[in-house]
């Protein structure tokens, strides 16, 4: 999800974002690690938080009987429209929401995840509170997100967090409720000059 400063930035780069076979692959990877972990998604009512072009969710669509994608920047949701348009998907609902100042939706899901948000979103202990009541009960929250890092991989003008410590993050989402807080590494992001790896983790956790 993309902070006011930064949703113009991801406006801008809406229309080339699935350009980069990375962010497919990431997108591809990370859906199998959620459809590993989380048990019995078909009849399942999904929401993505900090959708951007919707590459985590079309890989996750064929098995959940509904989809709800949510982001702040309005290029995104624009891209994002004309792909379902396009692809004539049904189950899939697109709206503008940006949880750190909007009303939480009225709705509950199954299943709520993320891709490369969490970062984004300066107050951790809040969105993961949002999430959890935003969660039916039984229901499983799933963070893909980047390791902690040095910072190099945004560069210096970027303002949020250079990563998650896994103890920390777990920590804190089990201040928000969550339960049965697990981690693996789903994959790795190669980039810079000279080129190095960004490990990828996907938190799963449960509201019980």
């Amino acid at each position: 999800m993309n902070t006011s400063n930064s949703a113009r930035d991801f406006d801008a780069r809406a229309r080339t974002w699935d350009n980069d076979p990375m962010k497919t692959a990431r997108a591809l990877a990370v859906a199998n690690a959620i459809r590993s972990r989380i048990p019995n998604l078909t009849g399942s009512s999904g929401f993505e938080y900090g959708c951007g072009t919707g590459l985590l969710s079309f890989a996750l669509q064929p098995h959940l009987q509904q989809v709800t994608l949510a982001d702040s920047s309005t290029g995104m949701l624009e891209v994002l429209r004309e792909k379902i348009a396009a692809s004539g998907i049904a189950n899939m609902r697109p709206i503008q929401l940006d949880l750190t100042t909007d009303p939480l939706p009225e709705q509950r899901f199954d299943l709520i995840y993320s891709l490369m948000t969490f970062h984004h979103i300066p107050d951790t202990d809040t969105i993961l509170r949002n999430l959890h009541a935003l969660l039916r009960r039984p229901g499983y929250l799933c963070i893909a997100d980047l390791d902690s890092e040095d910072g190099s991989f945004h560069g210096d003008e970027f303002s949020g967090h250079k990563g998650f410590d896994r103890h920390d993050l777990a920590r804190r989402a089990e201040q928000a409720g969550f339960r049965n807080i697990g981690f693996s590494t789903v994959f790795e992001v190669r980039k810079g000059k000279p080129e190095r790896g960004y490990p990828v983790f996907l938190m799963t956790a449960e509201k019980t």
